[in-house]
């Protein structure tokens, strides 16, 4: 009974309220400081007792109790069996509840038990199951993702053993498994894997729930995990969420950590005695202990985790987009006075207009976008050569324009019509730079000295320069103004230091 059980004093004295002195069910409640529904269900017991009010004289307490709390006939050997097995495997389906099994069951057979015997039998039974099978998630919900170590690859040239890494996805409806081993646990490593993972089930789930990885979670936190903006976009590409599981709650993720457990003993240990010389026999060794594994009978349920996910996690899962997920690196630099940006150490030209301003950069294997307030403001033929500038002349600010015409043969070859050493001082002048772009206007306005001082004077200016190796506009347009060009003496030799310490040539030759 859901109400409170009172001694049989006040059950005396609550009729003697209500029937002698006639109070309503809440004053006479209010009067004995118990519930109203308390109450109410012992005025209903009075009534089909039998009993009247007032009470015969001299009626024991006993009988008074047995008359209100009749005891009722063992159902016990009439109440059908729960199927105990299908009511597990059914929990995993969405949106079934327990409440909506017991139902069914009391539909089938009103004689069954109540829901709370129904309930406590069925948490009995869970008891007895595995670990990872007793926990209730729902089918195509989660899938569970971590990885383990414990594998090596050798170098066939040198016979250096190198680790590597198992990435492990447990399904949480049916424990179904998958695994590959990667070289590390970089970000890259950590999206191939998962897209890899997808193909494999042919489906992706509604919801992944990572350990704290540092690829796919840039910052832990108990209460808002910061997911890392790559692993982010592989979630809306899918369109499923992450769970990041809690830091020092093991529970979160018990359902992967039970699964590295059962890959290193079904896997691990099988190709314990095996040496393998690159990831590629590796995997293709490790893909047929996982079917092997996947195909087994589990002793509880009689069945295997392949036929529990075709009947319980794929008919809930995600379908697979049309395409499989891009990697993409994510970066945040802010624009260089030289309207360049980095990217991987490569930089590429903006609009001039958002010099200092700040860009968020997504790289894909072909293309880099550029993103400023999350709207995607250009793009850019991604470059993997380091340190290289790639521009476009529309960014440039129109003073700098002017020079787009200009490529480094011709002004090479307007610079040698002024001499040789005005050809080789711009030619090094454009080597010493990142870009030959950035000194389009230094060899330029050296050329142009040619119209104030003379071809011949510009010649010997430069021959200086370079013999002092100052590779400047400043450098060249000195030595004109201060008449240095018509200086022919090279460099002054330092003079040797003569000291009595010095051993000199001959000590050497001496010895």
């Amino acid at each position: 009974m859901a109400n409170e059980r009172i001694p049989m004093r006040k059950i005396k004295e609550a009729m003697r309220l209500l029937l002698g002195l006639k109070f309503s069910q809440a004053q006479t409640a209010k009067s004995l400081n118990v519930g109203r529904t308390t109450i109410v269900e012992y005025a209903r017991r009075f009534k089909a007792s039998g009993l009247s009010w007032p009470l015969p004289e001299g009626l024991d307490d006993r009988v008074i109790e047995e008359r209100l709390f009749p005891k009722q006939p063992s159902l016990l050997h009439i109440r059908p069996i729960i199927p105990l097995e299908y009511l597990s495997k059914e929990m995993k389906r969405p949106n079934v509840t327990l409440m909506l099994l017991w139902e069914e069951y009391k539909k089938a057979d009103p004689t069954g038990y109540q829901y709370s015997q129904f309930a406590k039998l069925y948490k009995a039974y869970q008891k007895t199951l595995s670990y990872s099978m007793r926990q209730d998630h729902k089918g195509g919900e989660k899938l569970f993702v971590d990885f383990g170590a414990g594998l090596h690859i050798r170098d066939a040239r040198t016979g250096i053993l190198s680790p590597v890494s198992l990435f492990v996805a447990v399904w949480g409806a049916s424990s179904y498994l998958f695994a590959h081993a990667t070289a590390g646990e970089d970000l890259r490593s950590w999206i191939d894997v998962h897209v890899k993972c997808f193909e494999f089930c042919e489906c992706s789930p509604k919801a992944l729930v990572p350990d704290n990885l540092k690829s796919g979670v840039t910052k832990a936190c108990r209460y808002e995990p910061e997911i890392n903006r790559t692993y982010a976009d592989l979630a809306a590409h899918y369109n499923l969420c992450v769970f990041p599981a809690r830091p020092y709650r093991p529970k979160d993720k018990g359902k992967v950590e039970n699964g590295v457990l059962l890959a290193k003993r079904w896997i691990m240990a099988r190709l314990r005695n095996q040496v393998f010389e690159s990831l590629g026999e590796l995997n293709e060794a490790i893909m047929v202990l996982v079917v092997e594994f996947n195909d087994r009978v589990m002793r509880r349920p009689q069945t295997s985790r392949k036929a529990l996910f075709w009947e319980l996690d794929k008919p809930n899962a995600r379908p697979l987009p049309e395409h499989p997920f891009e990697f993409a690196d994510w970066e945040k630099h802010k624009v260089g006075v030289n309207y360049h940006i980095e990217f991987d150490k490569n930089f590429y030209s903006v609009p001039y207009t958002l010099i200092h301003q700040e860009l968020e950069m997504r790289g894909t294997s072909t293309v880099v976008e550029f993103l400023q307030h999350s709207q995607r403001i250009l793009t850019h033929p991604r470059s993997f050569l380091k340190n290289y500038y790639t521009t476009r002349g529309e960014h440039m600010p129109p003073a700098h324009q002017k020079y787009l015409e200009w490529t480094p043969e011709r002004i090479l070859h307007w610079a040698e019509k002024y001499g040789p050493s005005v050809k080789e001082f711009v030619e090094k002048l454009m080597a010493a730079r990142s870009f030959p772009q950035q000194a389009y206007r230094s060899s330029l306005g050296i050329i142009q000295l040619a119209k104030r001082y003379g071809a011949g004077r510009l010649e010997n200016a430069c021959k200086r320069a370079l013999l002092y190796r100052s590779l400047s506009y400043g450098s060249v347009k000195r030595i004109l103004e201060k008449g240095l060009d018509g200086m022919k003496e090279s460099p002054a030799a330092q003079p040797l230091i003569q000291h009595d310490n010095l051993r000199g040539p001959q000590y050497y030759q001496s010895n």
